[in-house]
């Protein structure tokens, strides 16, 4: 059985008595559902950590937060590091999104020693690829999206064990303009084709390796995910403002559930 991961990114949202109410409700439908085709987490401002702590530990959800510190510690002031998360039972952790790139100009080297950091302390990276209009209207969206992957890459395949490559078309963020299926799985599809490749070409050093799993992010909505989650190339969905919606966002596990 291929399991469906299905995350939520609730940005800078929320307050104690949402996550208090969010985190319930979830926990909820944990208690009355077999999860084992589905694996559901949601990546929370790092204030409400302790909150899904207290009320999500034995549920069989999963938390995390939506950045990390490239270094593990130091005088840097406003940082999290990999460390401090795993205090929390932290199990995800975002990087590389569109947002925070454009916002605080991180580099694809930056990014990859986030990712790292996060893999020392036994957490799984949701590593976010992906372009914007202008890419994709020039026919560039492969090229860069490999370009995305390739520092990261270069480590051999076995980097991706246990983490998750998030294809959000920059395009799509925050829109109503979802990819369409079809982009979707010709995306999907090529970046497990271009790392299982280009990682084959690197001494593995003896490491098992896992298939790829590689989601979809990008205006996915209740109205949509069945079409989305039933493509063979997608493992599953980076929820953005549907997640806001604790109804919008159970539905959402309900049909993955369901497939």
């Amino acid at each position: 059985m291929t399991k469906k991961y299905i995350i939520g990114n609730l940005k800078m949202y929320g307050s104690i008595s949402f996550y208090d109410t969010f985190f319930k409700k979830i926990r909820e439908f944990s208690m009355h559902k077999s999860l084992d085709n589905i694996e559901i987490a949601l990546c929370i401002p790092y204030p409400y950590l302790y909150l899904a702590q207290q009320i999500l530990g034995n549920s069989g959800i999963y938390w995390g937060s939506q950045n990390v510190a490239k270094d593990n510690e130091g005088p840097f002031t406003g940082e999290v590091s990999a460390k401090m998360l795993k205090e929390f039972d932290s199990q995800f952790a975002i990087i590389g999104h569109s947002e925070r790139n454009t916002a605080y100009c991180e580099s694809d080297v930056n990014i990859a020693e986030k990712f790292l950091r996060i893999k020392e302390h036994n957490m799984r990276p949701i590593f976010c690829v992906g372009e914007t209009l202008i890419e994709r209207e020039a026919g560039m969206e492969k090229k860069v999206v490999q370009s995305q992957l390739e520092t990261l890459v270069n480590h051999g395949k076995h980097i991706f064990n246990n983490s998750i490559i998030a294809y959000e078309p920059i395009w799509a963020i925050g829109s109503d303009m979802s990819a369409s299926p079809e982009q979707a799985k010709s995306m999907c599809a090529f970046i497990k084709e271009f790392v299982e490749g280009e990682a084959d070409k690197v001494n593995q050093l003896g490491k098992e390796n896992k298939p790829i799993k590689v989601i979809y992010g990008g205006s996915v909505n209740e109205k949509n995910t069945l079409q989305l989650l039933s493509l063979d190339k997608v493992d599953g969905a980076l929820i953005g403002r549907c997640s806001l919606s604790p109804d919008k966002f159970l539905q959402i596990c309900e049909i993955a559930h369901q497939l």
